[in-house]
């Protein structure tokens, strides 16, 4: 305890002295100007602004970081800073606008600041890629995955013109790469780019740095939807122990990590603990980044499918309702997220002899997904699923049948993907 307390005390001296610095450094800019400002003044007081910014941002104190970014896109405008500032302002934006949840004007900045940096330099720089990359993260996050790939893929061909594939630059686009394969079901090609990019950043950082960390998190995950709890459970772990020690062990970017051990837990029926960690991810989410971020609706949407496996009927239906009202206003209805939390709901429905609401609520969430992905996504399979329950319980035993073939042919062409990428990836 009393080391934790002294890696706490060091972390806060860590912080404090960065932030002095950065506050140092606005002063500095704002305290040579004699009069009025000069242009390249204001540019740097801009740059001051934005550098605090990013320290906030570091931490998760997004509240504290917006007026300091908003403040410097206000100074560019105004004295008509280079199109290269201007740009970094508005992606720095739209960054912040993306972990605060508004992703509709986080994707309104980033393609502006994508257009202006696309001036500034040219398509094919590699700052270029790299705001790209964002600008695929904002898509994933809204659902739109169809646009999500080309833009990733377009960044990674500006950076393979000018990197090998195994240069440590070539990790965190290879894990947004994982990170989009995971979300389309594409679970084997992910654990491959997943793989590559670990091996990368533990040879160039080490296998304890923060940022091998948060893969192994993102590979815990993947196992974890795979059904590879044990493998997961170790993997989740060690993202666990090395996040704790430089965050402490109730700091909200533990939540990702969190989610992962609760599935495990619910997987190995440890029901107690799964819900232990939902309610903890639960608490963190709502104090820092507030009632209607899009996480707080996830967390709540696997709190709820937590209570009706568990058969605790009249908790979860508060629980499922709140989280699709929260999906639906932060994603929108027509996302993934926002469909299988409409799925729990349908589940308990079920249970609760409400027939005809479960089977409107199904087809909802199967038209969602089928618009989203193709035929085969394991998302697909679990809604069809809750449709053949529905129908057995109804009596429609023949439709029930016909559901469940199509769920098993699911099971079987994800699978036989699997063998194929399999088989490349040895060669």
């Amino acid at each position: 305890m009393a080391g934790t307390k002294a890696l706490s005390g060091k972390q806060r001296d860590i912080r404090s002295l960065a932030l002095l610095l950065i506050c140092g450094l606005v002063l500095f800019s704002m305290s040579t100007a004699v009069g009025k400002p000069s242009y390249r003044q204001e540019e740097r007081s801009g740059r001051a602004l934005r550098s605090m910014a990013r320290v906030y941002m570091a931490y998760g104190d997004y509240s504290k970081a917006q007026p300091l970014v908003e403040q410097a896109l206000g100074l560019a405008k105004t004295n008509n800073a280079s199109d290269s500032e201007l740009c970094l302002c508005l992606i720095d934006l739209a960054w912040l606008y993306k972990n605060q949840g508004k992703l509709a004007d986080a994707e309104k900045m980033c393609e502006l600041g994508l257009k202006l940096q696309e001036k500034a330099y040219y398509a094919g720089h590699p700052h270029v890629a790299y705001t790209l990359r964002i600008l695929s993260s904002i898509y994933q996050e809204r659902g739109k995955y169809r646009q999500a790939g080309p833009v990733l893929d377009r960044a990674m061909a500006i950076m393979q013109k000018i990197y090998p594939s195994d240069e440590q630059v070539m990790a965190s686009f290879q894990v947004d790469i994982a990170k989009l394969l995971v979300a389309r079901g594409k679970f084997a090609e992910a654990e491959s780019y997943y793989t590559q990019a670990l091996a990368s950043i533990e040879k160039s950082y080490g296998p304890k740095h923060l940022y091998a960390a948060r893969v192994i998190g993102g590979l815990a995950r993947l196992y974890t939807l795979q059904g590879r709890c044990l493998e997961a459970e170790t993997l989740i772990k060690q993202t666990l122990q090395i996040q704790e020690e430089i965050y402490g062990a109730d700091h909200h970017f533990l939540a990702p990590a969190w989610l992962t051990m609760a599935r495990i837990c619910q997987a190995k029926k440890d029901y107690t603990e799964a819900e232990k960690l939902l309610k903890k991810a639960l608490v963190v989410v709502e104090k820092k980044q507030g009632a209607e971020h899009p996480l707080r609706g996830k967390v709540l949407s696997l709190l709820g499918g937590l209570y009706i496996v568990d058969e605790k009927y009249a908790e979860a239906e508060g629980v499922c309702k709140q989280a699709v009202k929260v999906l639906e206003n932060s994603l929108g209805s027509e996302n993934d997220f926002t469909a299988m939390a409409v799925n729990n709901l349908a589940r308990l429905y079920i249970h609760q002899g409400k027939y005809s609401e479960a089977e409107d609520l199904c087809q909802g969430a199967l038209t969602t997904l089928e618009n989203i992905f193709d035929e085969n996504h394991p998302n697909v399979a679990e809604v069809l699923e809750t449709m053949a329950h529905l129908q057995h319980r109804s009596g429609a035993v023949g439709q029930a049948t016909k559901l469940r073939r199509r769920i098993e042919q699911i099971h079987a062409s994800n699978q036989a993907a699997h063998r194929l990428v399999a088989k490349a990836i040895e060669r």
